[in-house]
């Protein structure tokens, strides 16, 4: 005869993993041992074994549980703190290489660990060329526009609070690092110490995540560049305001230093007809702002007109259609004296003295001083 046996059936601890590390964490702190373990198990009706097994995932080491740790990686993870996009610059198809590009260009490509610094005056190309030699290659690029202000929070990175959670961020040193891409420390020279956080960076070695206890080694291809319009030692004649003086052990990191020129007056007629100027126009401001070069670093005038602000008067001409109005609201920037010294030496080059460097000019400029 079949006797029917009664089934006994157990119902699961209502206790989750999150009450269970909220009682850890009320009561005892984030740092655990077995002993408080067994104490909330009881307090919960929980069995010490279920406990250490609901605990797996924050076990810190042997008899020690660290209730942070899992918290820290699911902000790491988080979707806002994830790898995004591709950084490969565009390709510029008005861009002439000219000065360290073909340099540059090779050491990106090598994907070698070598850090570069160029130097030069402003608006000379500098950071278009390593745009530039990056698009070339298909390597990505990660620039960052230093400032006095600029710290570690800014480079490395931090937790930052997005939609009521925080959430941790990857500074732009660290997203470079693991992308395996080139960093491109922009304006260097406005650099606090505080900017002596990338020491060990600058040496291939990565660097140590403190906030959330992670190390993060340099893919392969990672490489940094910087700019500056000074090489790190201040500026002697007070033209770049705000500039300092870096620290020497920073510097020596740098294997080399590349200083850019402005390009020769066939390269840079080349660039203003490519930007949309027709020949002629592009002859006279080349001849114009050579005269003013020259003056400038003999010391005669204290105002340049960069290779940048060619492209911007050519820019304004498309706009207003008219040449001397063009040069003037490009060269509002400057005193009221130095202003009227280069309309009246751009007038006196576009009535045909074809002339590159004529004392005449030369003495045009002087006189306006």
């Amino acid at each position: 005869m079949y006797k029917q046996t009664k089934t006994m059936t157990f119902e699961p601890n209502p206790v989750t993993t999150e009450q269970l590390v909220q009682h850890l964490t009320d009561n005892v702190g984030t740092e655990v041992g077995c002993k408080d373990i067994r104490e909330s198990a009881k307090t919960l009706k929980l069995s010490y074994t279920t406990a250490c097994k609901r605990l797996k995932s924050y076990k810190s080491g042997i008899g020690k549980w660290n209730l942070t740790i899992q918290e820290i990686e699911r902000a790491y993870e988080a979707p806002a703190a994830k790898k995004k996009a591709n950084y490969v610059p565009d390709k510029d198809k008005t861009y002439v290489p000219f000065g360290n590009y073909t340099s540059v260009k090779k050491v990106i490509s090598s994907k070698k660990f070598y850090p570069l610094f160029i130097t030069g005056l402003s608006g000379n190309g500098k950071t278009l060329s390593v745009e530039q030699a990056c698009a070339a290659t298909n390597r990505e690029l990660i620039r960052v526009n230093i400032t006095i202000e600029t710290d570690e929070d800014d480079l490395i990175g931090g937790f930052r609070l997005v939609n009521g959670d925080t959430v941790w961020h990857n500074g732009p040193v660290v997203e470079a690092l693991e992308r395996g891409a080139v960093l491109l420390l922009d304006e260097i020279d406005l650099a606090s110490n505080k900017i002596l956080c990338l020491q060990s960076v600058l040496e291939g070695k990565g660097v140590f995540l403190k906030k959330i206890g992670r190390y993060v080694k340099p893919a392969n291809g990672f490489n940094v560049i910087a700019t500056a319009n000074t090489k790190g030692k201040g500026s002697d004649d007070g033209r770049f305001v705000g500039t300092n003086i870096l620290n020497e052990a920073f510097l020596e990191r740098f294997p080399i230093t590349f200083e850019q020129e402005y390009p020769s007056a066939a390269i840079e007629t080349k660039i203003l007809i490519n930007q949309g100027c027709d020949k002629d126009f592009a002859e006279n401001l080349i001849k114009w702002a050579g005269v003013i070069r020259k003056t400038f670093f003999d010391g005669g005038v204290d105002e340049v007109i960069t290779t940048r602000r060619l492209v911007h008067i050519v820019s304004a001409y498309q706009i207003f259609g008219d040449k001397l109005t063009a040069i003037t609201n490009c060269v509002n920037r400057f005193d009221e004296d130095t202003k009227q010294s280069f309309l009246d030496l751009y007038t006196k080059v576009d009535a045909g003295d074809d002339s590159e460097y004529t004392n005449d000019n030369v003495t045009l400029l002087e006189d306006h001083r």
